[in-house]
């Protein structure tokens, strides 16, 4: 390092009770010409810190016993460790964590994952930020023995002491200057944000007829920017949104960089939210015009929450929260537009983390059910076997549909344990069934993979070890899985296809023609059928002049050999028409709903046909 700050080698202490997480992190700053030192939990980092203090703490949340959050605040009670920049390093990237880990004594918060170079960066600042107190308090000392010392020269004493005084402040004012905005846009940073926020806050309590708003901004594909074309190509793309939105705002209002793609704006002396509206509306248009950086042309949208600021905030962080949520709302609507915070969203959230709480419970407490919808063969008429289909028996909101928690199942990653219970489950009925028939009917089971399950690296020792426990025959089997798990994966995706066909397990194309394949590929792949989504089924009655889709996608699978399944079949006319297309198989209510798996045996027992 050529700074003149660093004129020894910096000691750092990487609290972490991930030993690859330290192994990593280590093996970058010692090349850096740091020395580090890792501990793993609470009373490894007081015993390193007792035996020699470090320059400064890299600190991880999510550890066990004591947290991170625990951990500094004890480091910062106790004398030896109390003056110790910390920054916490965590994939937590909620409001609430970052104020807290703020609130607590850290000086600085970086999000998972991480770029190493905006480590080092904030590394450098805290250390830089520590020398030059040490240097103040040096030059504190150094003044008061020479006044002792050299009464004599009292006049040039006072004249020097005026001089370095002037440059201490000079210094603190460069500090606090570093410290309170965005080092890459020299916006406010959220900190000093947060204490404007106050200041209107109270403010608002004091003149009732004094009003404001706050906007949160995120960025729309800026990772995939910074991930394609570089950092030094997303920070000039950084720099360039930052002056757009400066150009749509007036100087009463306060623009703040909150690190990464996120901005947020205070706007003052409102009389009414339209103001507000307008502002986002703005800005939304201007973001929409083409990025002319100096090697690229680049487009780029944003997600914009709105909150009307009232008296009834009693703390800032509360109202960052909901122009969060209300940010986050917009981006489930559809990105590149403004959604306007509601109180109901809150309570929504609430429920929100509430569910994924139970669901997280669920599976220990044996919660889940499997469901089974017969198959139908057109050609027969006869049941050819059964789609598998979860359901979650919750202790209060009784049982619901997978429409109800699925989705937050993939969001949480949850979904990769109940896909399994539910491979495994089904495995085991289906094993019953076929001891119970003792081979007089073929029952076929199928069932959903999830996108998450299906890009698990063990997914097929996994799906060994549930034939190997439930003994069941995978001549019978079937796996579902949708077009973007096949598209998103398309590297390994032949592999396990390939892996699952020499265990003589059938794979099925789920929802076919709602996403975005590729038919040529498809063609490369051994699947066995496409279902056809529910959506394309009910076109057919809706409008009988234009079939629509299912034509085109039953010859599809007939060119490739394989199967075409129908889904959401509700009307003897779509069964008509589906027959008239030729088409394999067909599921819906006009033959059964889903029905539990201990009436599955009576329904084939009564041998229905349509």
């Amino acid at each position: 390092m050529n700074d003149p700050l660093y004129t020894k080698k910096q000691d750092i202490l990487i609290v972490d009770d991930t030993a690859d997480n330290l192994r990593v992190l280590s093996s970058i700053l010692v090349r850096e010409g740091y020395n580090v030192r890792k501990a793993l939990n609470w009373q490894m980092a007081l015993t390193a810190c007792k035996t020699l203090a470090p320059d400064i703490i890299l600190l991880d949340i999510m550890m066990p016993e004591v947290d991170g959050y625990q951990v500094c605040e004890r480091l910062k009670s106790l004398e030896i460790t109390a003056d110790i920049p910390i920054i916490f390093i965590s994939a937590l990237d909620d409001v609430f964590d970052k104020v807290k880990a703020f609130q607590v004594g850290g000086s600085d918060y970086i999000t998972k994952p991480f770029e190493f170079e905006e480590v080092l960066v904030r590394i450098q600042n805290q250390l830089a930020f520590q020398t030059a107190q040490k240097e103040i308090q040096q030059l504190n000392s150094t003044l008061e023995e020479r006044i002792k010392e050299r009464t004599q020269e009292l006049e040039n004493t006072l004249q020097r002491l005026r001089q370095e005084i002037g440059e201490r402040r000079n210094l603190q004012n460069q500090l606090i200057d570093i410290a309170l905005h965005d080092s890459l846009t020299g916006l406010p940073n959220r900190l000093l944000f947060v204490q404007q926020l106050k200041k209107a806050l109270s403010r608002a309590k004091q003149e009732k007829s004094y009003r404001f708003a706050v906007l949160f901004l995120d960025c729309d594909r800026f990772k995939m920017v910074n991930d394609s074309l570089g950092h030094l190509i997303g920070d000039e793309l950084l720099l360039a949104i930052s002056a757009r939105l400066q150009s749509v705002l007036n100087n009463q209002d306060t623009l703040a960089r909150f690190g990464g793609d996120e901005f947020a704006i205070l706007l003052e002396e409102l009389t009414d939210i339209e103001t507000a509206i307008t502002v986002a509306e703005k800005i939304l248009e201007k973001l929409s015009l083409a990025f002319n950086l100096s090697r690229y042309e680049i487009f780029m949208n944003a997600s914009i929450g709105i909150i009307w600021g009232n008296h009834e905030y009693e703390q800032p962080e509360h109202l960052l929260r909901d122009v969060d949520t209300a940010m986050y709302r917009a981006k489930d609507n559809g990105r590149a537009r403004y959604h306007i915070f509601n109180p109901l969203m809150h309570q929504e959230a609430i429920k929100l983390l509430e569910l994924e709480n139970d669901l997280r419970r669920a599976i220990d407490r044996e919660e889940f059910l499997l469901y089974y919808q017969p198959i139908i063969s057109l050609t027969t008429g006869k049941i050819s076997g059964f789609e598998a289909l979860v359901r979650w028996q919750h202790p209060s909101r009784g049982l619901l549909s997978p429409n109800d928690f699925i989705p937050l199942a993939e969001e949480t990653g949850l979904i990769v344990a109940i896909n399994t219970w539910v491979l495994e489950t089904a495995c085991q009925h289906l094993n019953h069934w076929q001891n119970n028939f003792a081979g007089k009917w073929q029952i076929n089971i199928s069932i959903n993979l999830s996108t998450r399950l299906f890009s698990q690296p063990d997914l097929i020792s996994k799906i060994d070890k549930i034939i190997e426990t439930t003994q069941v025959n995978p001549n019978y089997l079937e796996l579902e899985i949708t077009e973007t798990a096949i598209m998103e994966y398309s590297q390994s995706a032949k592999d396990i296809i390939k892996n699952l066909r020499q265990r003589e397990i059938r794979l099925i194309m789920d929802d076919f023609g709602t996403g975005y394949s590729s038919l040529t590929y498809l063609h490369s792949l051994p699947v066995s059928g496409l279902k056809i989504d529910q959506s394309f089924v009910k076109i057919m009655q809706s409008n009988p002049d234009n079939m629509g889709l299912v034509p085109a996608i039953v010859s599809i699978a007939h060119s490739m050999g394989i199967s075409a399944i129908a889904e959401g079949v509700e009307t003897k006319k779509q069964l008509s028409q589906l027959r008239s297309f030729n088409c394999d198989f067909a599921q819906g209510y006009l033959f059964s709903e889903a029905v539990s798996h201990d009436k599955v045996l009576s329904i084939i027992v009564n041998a229905p046909q349509w």
